[in-house]
């Protein structure tokens, strides 16, 4: 990032406050920043559906925990967190919305008191619960993550979109187990808890608050310790119906359990190099808070339901009070309401007009540093420009010097070799006219035994025909001889026989 964005960035800081985004896209696999709140950096699959949404809950520029919120039923899916100290009583928190979620054009990028969200959000509540929604219910808001269970009490659990419908029985119990849980078992066998992830979830029924937002049928934790060599991974569950407790579950156990049937840890939290004797023990610890609960609702059935509330009660987040009031508070409350809408409407215009002003000073101050970076980019870049053509220009003399004598050395050696084959093929002539001179002798006087053979053998040939033909006449006038000479001898045999 150039200086004049980083000037721009901290101008923009110390106008409006921090402004990062807590939405995550869904075109992102996780939940940005943070998947630190992960075991191994990866959420757990095969819950998130079309009408979720990734919120990496953050508070005074920090990352604080991540919720899957369901716009759908409006409640969160689940929230994952790392264990931390849990946090001591405070004052009275106001809830959070989360803007984006119905208006992404909304300019309030983190959560938001809901009563400045009221003015500044389009549609505020189209797609997430309002504190409107639980007045006049038997359903109070309770959270998914537990302030007793955080380090940011006030602040970062107290969002709408971490609640979702409970009971105050239920909420009591709910948050009371927890705590005992965390404090008894689950940190002290996870190392102090620097390396314990947990998710906490809400799985909605058919019931409806107001018919907008889903009343839990149960509520689930499930924990993982990735402590090496001594990890182990624990379920819960506790349902809402009356006189259940807190049940203990193995984790594949609790996927079953939970729609679709998720995976909640990548590789089951090394389930194969899991410690069964630190399970062991934490089932011990959960065996008594089961059984500490049994006495707890055993002596609030002695009690009148109009009786005052338990200690665990004091692990709750306080309510604003809406019933019990009298006539006269609430005619008070009648002619008040007109004068605290009007300062209510003048302090929404005064904090608007101071809004643009310091918007507007924001988009000057943006607009001046953006000319003064593009002039003194574009001075920059030609001047980079022009010395990096020069330096291209001189670095390309060599080059072109070299390539040029390389075309001359070739063209000579091209002149030479045609220069040498043309004297060659001239040369060629003479010397085969005397090569086939000289040899001429030596063929001719080899030739000569032939040549005497050939004649030899004539000769003999000739001296052969005239032997054949002399033996053959003298034998055929032989043969005429004795054939006439044995007619003549027949015939004066013949005839000397007759006379006799």
């Amino acid at each position: 990032m150039r200086p004049a964005r980083w000037l721009a960035l901290g101008s923009l800081l110390a106008l409006a406050g921090l402004l990062e985004g807590r939405l995550v896209g869904e075109e992102e696999a996780g939940f940005g920043e943070c998947d630190r709140f992960f075991y191994a950096g990866t959420p757990p699959a095969g819950l998130a559906a079309e009408a979720h949404v990734k919120i990496c809950q953050r508070f005074e520029g920090a990352e604080r925990f991540a919720t899957l919120y369901s716009r759908w039923d409006r409640i969160p899916v689940y929230s994952a967190f790392r264990a931390a100290r849990p946090a001591a009583a405070g004052a009275e928190p106001r809830w959070l919305v989360e803007p984006q979620i119905d208006d992404p054009t909304s300019h309030l990028e983190e959560a938001s008191d809901e009563a400045d969200a009221v003015t500044s959000v389009n549609s505020l509540g189209s797609q997430q619960a309002l504190s409107t929604d639980y007045l006049d219910s038997d359903d109070q808001r309770g959270q998914v993550y537990p302030v007793s269970l955080s380090d940011d009490f006030q602040v970062a659990t107290f969002a709408l979109t971490n609640a979702a419908p409970m009971a105050p029985s239920f909420r009591e119990r709910w948050y009371r187990d927890l705590r005992s849980l965390m404090e008894r078992a689950l940190t002290p066998q996870c190392g102090g808890g620097a390396d314990l992830y947990i998710l906490a979830g809400a799985v909605p029924s058919r019931r409806k608050v107001k018919d907008r937002v889903a009343i839990p049928a149960f509520v689930w934790l499930a924990a993982c310790c990735a402590a090496p060599g001594a990890g182990w991974a624990m379920g819960f569950v506790q349902h809402a119906r009356d006189g259940d407790i807190i049940e203990d579950v193995m984790v594949p156990e609790l996927e079953k359990l939970l729609p679709s049937s998720p995976r909640l840890f990548q590789d089951n939290c090394g389930e194969a190099q899991q410690d069964t004797e630190r399970m062991k023990k934490i089932l011990e610890v959960v065996n008594q808070v089961q059984d500490e609960e049994r006495t707890v609702q055993t002596k609030e059935d002695a009690r009148s339901l109009s009786g005052p509330q338990s200690q665990g009660s004091a692990l709750l987040p306080p309510e604003p009070a809406e019933e019990g009031r009298g006539l006269l508070g609430k005619l008070m409350g009648l002619l008040a309401t007109p004068v605290t809408k009007l300062f209510q409407l003048l302090y929404y215009v005064a904090v608007g007009v101071l809004k643009n002003i310091m918007y507007v000073l924001w988009f000057v101050t943006k607009q001046v540093c953006n000319g003064i970076e593009s002039c003194l980019y574009r001075l920059g870049s030609a001047t980079i420009s022009y010395f990096l053509a020069i330096g291209e220009e001189l670095a390309s003399i060599p080059w072109k010097v070299l390539k040029v004598m390389v075309k001359i050395i070739r063209a000579i050696l091209r002149i030479l070799c045609c220069l040498l084959k043309a004297v060659c093929r001239v040369l060629g002539i003479p010397v085969r006219v005397l090569v086939d001179v000289a040899t001429f002798p030596m063929h001719t006087i080899g030739a000569v035994p032939l040549v005497c053979k050939d004649i030899a053998m004539g000769l003999g040939g000739t001296l052969s025909l005239l032997f054949d033909a002399a033996f053959g006449t003298v034998g055929s006038l032989f043969q005429v001889i004795f054939s006439i000479c044995k007619r003549i001898g027949y015939r004066v045999t013949f005839d000397n026989s007759g006379e006799l």
